[in-house]
């Protein structure tokens, strides 16, 4: 067996591990998700370490002196993040050039030809679901042999393998939570809107839903929601209560928990056994009936996707929602004393200055308990990218989606608005919604209430403010 260090790469200040892995750019408030799509290959191959270094502050000192006594090296990457991750790939084969080292992740996966032109110290890239990708390379396997990989011969030639099947029994992948033990602090991970400390873990892949801008559905995980049984996420959040007996809640981060309805029933009756609080991702058409069962067994808050509150928007971008349908939801929602954390996108096909002002007015009319506000982004393997290409809608001066300091900046613009007005929108949206008489005074009469949630939204305040001051530094 390989001796194998799992890797996220240092980064920018604030570059976190959004989706389960790594964030497209710096956000409003710091944040850092657990590296979910690292652990789990991590937990199939024996004597491994993840490395998660943003979260854990560390340089890259360490890790150099750590592969010294590797034999690979997997490093997660991401479109905006993909040439420092190359200049650290680098950095690692000059301290120890037998090093094999590859690459993962949704941009390696869509571009895997593209990706090894341009990262010379990059010995092969996964394409599509990785886990047993990484597995058999680690027990030795020649790259030759190994399906769903790009890899570079000893002649330099760059040559693609037939594609890997995608993983059928879910129940046949370790727990993650045997390496967040092993190898992280969990206290190093938080989110604004979940209790701290939390766990995120995922108990399927996969999305129905087919939005043009979604990411991961699109390189990664597939339309097809495939998942674990209710036991075996049970059995999970068994284990992580025993090892971690401080966490305050656990967040299921499959794309949409709720496509499934059965058994999103079924899991949170498993979790209304083990008494715990749980959050999850959930699309805005969730009936009443599901949301009462969740709720009586331990639901706290759903994070939901709403994107616009223009019903021709919603259409444009394949979402698949009702406005009206989102708006029962919510009030549901609110009825049975469910939070919500809301997350919207300006920049969208059809968008326009009318259309901006009409998804503030409906985010203030649903009010969620907290938003976040998106710039519309073309990451490359979606159907926005596609479209966009096509259309000239992308400002190819901005195609890198980030600044140097990871501020997300606006590569869309059509001919009735440009992207400096959408980028504007975004500092708009936050300002209307946040700053109206009714909105302060739930936070205030929130943080009176908590001594530790004053503490939490002042830090957050501040973080916010300076979130603010570098975008129009950019």
């Amino acid at each position: 067996m390989m001796r194998t260090l799992f890797l996220q790469p240092p980064s920018f200040d604030g570059f976190d591990g959004g989706a389960g892995s790594r964030y497209q750019a710096k956000r409003e408030i710091k944040s850092f998700w657990f590296p979910t799509w690292l652990a789990q290959p991590a937990a199939l191959v024996p004597g491994s370490r993840l490395i998660d270094a943003p979260p854990a502050k560390m340089g890259m000192d360490p890790i150099l002196e750590d592969v010294k006594n590797r034999d690979l090296v997997i490093i997660h990457t991401s479109t905006p993040s993909f040439a420092s991750d190359v200049r650290v790939a680098q950095m690692l084969k000059d301290t120890n050039p037998k090093l094999i080292i590859g690459m993962v992740g949704a941009k390696v996966a869509v571009q895997p030809d593209e990706s090894m032109r341009q990262g010379g110290p990059i010995d092969f890239v996964a394409r599509n679901e990785f886990d047993f990708t990484i597995k058999e390379i680690a027990e030795g396997k020649p790259l030759s042999e190994v399906d769903g990989i790009t890899w570079r011969n000893a002649e330099g030639e760059v040559i693609a393998n037939k594609d890997r099947a995608m993983i059928e029994d879910m129940d046949s992948l370790p727990f993650v939570t045997e390496v967040y033990k092993r190898d992280l602090n969990i206290n190093d991970y938080f989110i604004g809107y979940l209790k701290h400390p939390y766990i995120s873990i995922y108990t399927g892949r996969g999305c129905k839903s087919r939005c043009t801008f979604c990411l991961w559905p699109q390189t990664v995980g597939g339309h097809r929601y495939r998942t674990r049984s209710p036991e075996h996420v049970a059995a999970e959040v068994r284990l992580a209560k025993q090892y971690f007996p401080q966490v305050q809640e656990f967040m299921f981060d499959d794309d949409t928990f709720t496509d499934d309805l059965p058994r999103a029933e079924a899991i949170a009756r498993e979790m209304g056994k083990l008494g715990v609080t749980w959050s999850c991702n959930a699309k805005a058409n969730v009936p009443y009936s599901t949301l009462k069962i969740l709720k009586e067994n331990g639901l706290r808050l759903l994070l939901v996707g709403y994107e616009s509150g223009n019903q021709q928007i919603l259409h444009n971008i394949k979402k698949g929602m009702l406005v009206e349908t989102a708006k029962e939801f919510t009030r549901n929602c609110h009825k049975l004393g469910i939070k919500i954390h809301g997350t919207f996108i300006v920049g969208l096909p059809g968008e326009t200055k009318d259309t901006i002002q009409e998804t503030i007015k409906f985010a203030k009319e649903i009010n969620p308990h907290t938003l976040q506000v998106s710039l519309a982004a073309p990451y490359p393997g979606t159907f926005l990218h596609k479209q966009a290409t096509e259309n000239g809608w992308l400002n190819e001066e901005a195609a890198e989606l980030i600044d140097e300091n990871g501020v997300q900046i606006a590569p869309l613009h059509y001919p009735h608005l440009s992207h400096t007005e959408i980028f504007e929108s975004v500092e708009e949206f936050y300002r209307k919604f946040y700053f109206r008489g009714s909105k302060i005074a739930s936070i205030v009469n929130e943080m009176v209430r908590s001594p530790q949630m004053m503490k939490r939204r002042l830090r957050e305040g501040v973080e916010f403010f300076q979130f603010l001051k570098d975008r129009h530094a950019a």
